[in-house]
């Protein structure tokens, strides 16, 4: 379900007696689902405009959204979570931490700001927090039809806190421009390859809540990586298993050429995921190591998100196993370069997929 969420916040005299209001509108803003208003006592306009998006965002969260359109006033509010601005005070940098924890439960979230007679709902009940101490309302309407009103964990029947894998498809290089078999080559990250990294770490770096990133050992993955990293503040840990398919023979053909050097393997291999192509790996074998750095990713982070960089293939296996879905599904699916898929793996065994191949960050 996709909400939108807006937000704003005050304070008579900055610092003075603050308050917040958000409301939670229906994806075409016809619907108001949800809306709360609160005073929180002496604290300055920015504290209240934080306090009020996670608000915002814990409502969207009750109501059962997967996908969140936060509209804001607050320009400082909108270009730190979107990762554009640095946090510098202390404050600042602790309820942006709470807001980014927040965001990362949801499928996707998007920031934009908005002038302040756009957000006259929100600025109203705001103003009304911040002239009554005693405000603290709340008010949720029923979910409209077709909506989920529990989170995921509940209605799947999974039990414990998941561990969310934010599966990111490496950037373009040469081979994949060319439309050519590409597994163990190394080749780098074409300049289109590297404004993809780019945009994706913008975009990650906004969405928050990630705890570490772990890549395949590749340079065009471990660059796009790299580039998340290095905003979000964190090393890079290289998985050997999250490598690509050893496509043997057929490593820098086109798929036209591997049909016509070896046309009837080349059939049977399609159908056949037991199958490796000549000297090359089959996917049942690539299934075997991806299961095992998705394994050591959950024992080793738990409840949590987990940035993962990888390639086509080990990305649909990842979501292959927690779809529990049969093998057509590898030629089924795709995926295009620096896409996002997000799959959460629970310590049940269950497992539910929340995303599939966005590229709405990209620039072009």
């Amino acid at each position: 379900m996709r909400v939108i969420v807006e937000a704003d916040g005050g304070s008579r005299g900055n610092p003075g007696p603050a308050g917040f209001g958000v409301v939670v509108w229906s994806a075409d803003h016809v619907s108001v689902l949800a809306e709360h208003k609160q005073s929180i006592g002496i604290a300055t306009n920015n504290v209240a405009e934080y306090r009020g998006l996670i608000a915002g965002l814990e409502l969207a969260r009750r109501l059962g959204a997967d996908d969140v359109a936060v509209a804001m006033d607050s320009k400082l509010v909108v270009e730190q979570m979107s990762g554009r601005w640095k946090v510098k005070h202390p404050a600042m940098a602790e309820l942006q931490q709470q807001a980014r924890d927040l965001a990362s439960t949801f499928g996707s979230v998007s920031y934009a700001w908005i002038p302040r007679d756009r957000n006259s709902h929100a600025d109203r009940l705001a103003n009304e927090a911040m002239d009554d101490p005693d405000t603290h309302s709340q008010q949720v309407a029923d979910p409209p039809p077709g909506a989920v009103a529990v989170p995921p964990a509940v209605w799947t029947g999974n039990r414990g806190g998941p561990t969310r894998l934010l599966l990111l498809r490496h950037g373009q290089t040469e081979m994949s421009r060319q439309r050519r078999y590409s597994g163990r080559g190394d080749p780098e990250l074409t300049e289109a390859g590297r404004r993809q990294a780019a945009d994706a770490a913008r975009y990650l770096s906004g969405r928050g809540g990630i705890a570490a990133v772990v890549s395949s050992p590749l340079r065009r993955a471990h660059d796009t990586a790299t580039a998340a990293a290095d905003l979000l503040g964190l090393p890079v840990r290289a998985d050997d298993d999250l490598i690509e398919t050893d496509f043997g023979e057929w490593e820098g053909l086109t798929f036209g050429e591997a049909a016509q050097r070896h046309p009837d393997l080349h059939t049977r291999w399609l159908r056949d995921p037991g199958l490796p192509p000549p000297g090359g790996e089959s996917f049942e074998q690539v299934a075997e190591r991806v299961a095992r750095a998705r394994d050591r990713i959950v024992a080793d982070h738990g409840e949590g998100t987990v940035l993962v960089v990888s390639h086509v293939t080990p990305i649909k296996l990842m979501l292959q196993s927690a779809l529990a879905a049969g093998t057509s599904i590898l030629h089924r699916l795709h995926l295009d370069l620096a896409s996002l898929s997000i799959a959460e793996f629970y310590p049940d065994d269950g497992a539910s997929v929340r995303l599939v191949n966005d590229t709405s960050y990209l620039r072009g």
